[in-house]
């Protein structure tokens, strides 16, 4: 049996308004431009200020051209309801400014690695079957120029979708057809055969390159572990003998398929600051990077339009009325727009000028061990705005300082306490771990115990996992991995 009942909830729901200011706030720089590109395309009401144009585009030149071109004539609701066109604003810009050169960039696009393996396999002796087996082998070359799948899948492959019947001799001997191609080394199982294959196209009456060749071939788990003591005694050669031998293979290309990669098709960052961070008189001045973000404001001739109908009153028709009605929602919203690119500025400056004042010693001269422990609770306390506030901006966000460009969240660290109970920065231990790896014997590197107890020794109780996971993160093998001859 159904019932009818009343409730009562208190629910925390987030406005329109609010929403677009938490999207604004995570946005960096160059998201931003973007997105007042978008909503001015999107948006007639807003326009850009007259003082920020000549900064800009030519085609938001245009716009506020004919825009001032109508603020001079009578404009009349009559008028816009007749309009059959699209408003006279743009939906497009070349993103240029008007100071830059007209300048066109051309652009070659060069032979994919596989293609030009591809071209190699008319100038090797192959019958048409082979060619054709040599073909299926090329295309499972990976970009780094290895053979990942094995001759048996290859096969079935074949037989299922070409119906090609063969066996795994002739495509073995197919294969290492293959692996004479340029670059050398390609169409390898593993690391191991592809720096054998780049070994054996080299001079092997020289004495290193023979080593060499014997060292991959017989003696490769020892040679990648770094056991050079059982090397030199296994294979009975002195020390000079075996440092040449491992310059001849740190000269060979592990990843042969790299170095045909086309470089047009890699996509590159570009890293554009947030915030610039300038010293000067040894006062520290923040500024917010506002080069290519330009001011905003509405348009009077939309508002214009809803004092004509507000003095037409009950004489307006419904189409009036509706039009009326769209510019209404058109100017809310950019206003709420405007308000919404206001209030993200003054969130980032608040939340950025708390953290250099939490980090005031670091950014003077920028020396890490100046870097105190600070989490995003502690920048919290000091604005007053949430945790989550906090870790928008600085997850995506980027300072220029004049010791170089950095994330934001890299100023953020965990606390550790010394034995005299001060409490120091793990970014401060990390960089004297680093500075302890970079100064060691090479000959007889520093085992992650050691560190330890080196570190203990300047007051750090730092234990021995610890050491590992901070040496891992910095991207330091272990001490076996580290050895030198």
């Amino acid at each position: 049996m159904q019932k009818l009942s009343l409730q009562q909830k208190l629910l925390q729901k987030l406005s329109p308004q609010q929403i677009q200011v938490i999207k604004l706030l995570e946005l960096p720089t160059m998201q931003l431009e973007q997105r007042i590109k978008k909503e001015l395309e999107e948006n007639p009401v807003l326009e850009l200020e007259r003082s920020t144009t000549d900064d800009i585009d030519d085609d938001y030149n245009g716009e506020l051209k004919s825009n001032s071109d109508t603020e001079n004539t009578e404009f009349s609701v009559e008028d816009y309801l007749n309009e059959e066109d699209v408003p006279s604003y743009k939906y497009q810009s070349n993103n240029y400014s008007s100071d830059d050169k007209a300048q066109e960039m051309p652009l070659t696009d060069g032979a994919s690695f596989h293609e030009i393996l591809m071209e190699q396999l008319s100038l090797i002796d192959l019958n048409e079957e082979e060619i054709v087996l040599a073909e299926n082998i090329v295309g499972n070359i990976d970009e780094d120029g290895y053979l990942r799948r094995d001759l048996e899948s290859i096969m079935d492959d074949m037989l299922f979708m070409q119906n090609i019947h063969t066996d795994e001799k002739e495509l073995e001997k197919v294969l290492v057809k293959i692996q004479t191609l340029d670059p050398a080394g390609v169409g390898a199982y593993d690391l191991r055969e592809c720096l054998l294959i780049q070994l054996l196209r080299k001079d092997l009456t020289d004495p290193a390159i023979q080593i060499a060749v014997e060292l991959i071939r017989d003696h490769f788990d020892e040679f990648s572990k770094k056991h050079y003591d059982k090397l030199i005694k296994r294979m009975d050669i002195d020390n000079d003998m075996l440092k040449e031998a491992i310059k001849e293979i740190l000269r060979l290309n592990p990843k042969p398929g790299s170095s045909y990669s086309n470089t047009i098709s890699r996509t590159s960052q570009t890293i554009i600051p947030d915030f610039i961070l300038d010293l000067m008189d040894g006062e520290l001045i923040l500024s917010l990077n506002q080069r290519n973000v330009p001011e905003l404001r509405v348009n009077n001739t939309y508002s214009n339009i809803l004092k004509d109908y507000k003095i037409s009153g009950k004489k307006s028709s419904s189409q009036q009325k509706d039009t009326a009605l769209f510019v209404k929602q058109k100017l809310d919203s950019a206003k709420w727009f405007i308000d919404a690119v206001r209030q993200r500025q003054q969130t980032l400056l608040l939340v950025m000028n708390a953290i250099i004042s939490y980090q005031k010693e670091y950014f003077i001269d920028g020396d890490e061990t100046k870097l105190r422990p600070m989490i995003l609770k502690d920048i919290a306390d000091r604005t007053g705005l949430d945790v989550s506030t906090i870790s928008r901006v600085s997850n995506s966000k980027y300072i220029q300082t004049h010791f170089g460009t950095f994330q934001v969240k890299y100023f953020f660290s965990e606390a550790m306490q010394k034995e005299d109970g001060e409490e120091v920065s793990t970014r401060e231990i990390k960089q004297i771990l680093k500075e302890c790896i970079e100064k060691e014997d090479k000959k007889k590197p520093l085992t992650d115990q050691k560190l330890s107890d080196i570190l203990k020794e300047k007051s750090y109780n730092v234990a021995r996992r610890t050491i590992a996971k901070y040496r891992e993160q910095m991207g330091f093998p272990v001490a076996r991995l580290r050895k030198e001859i």
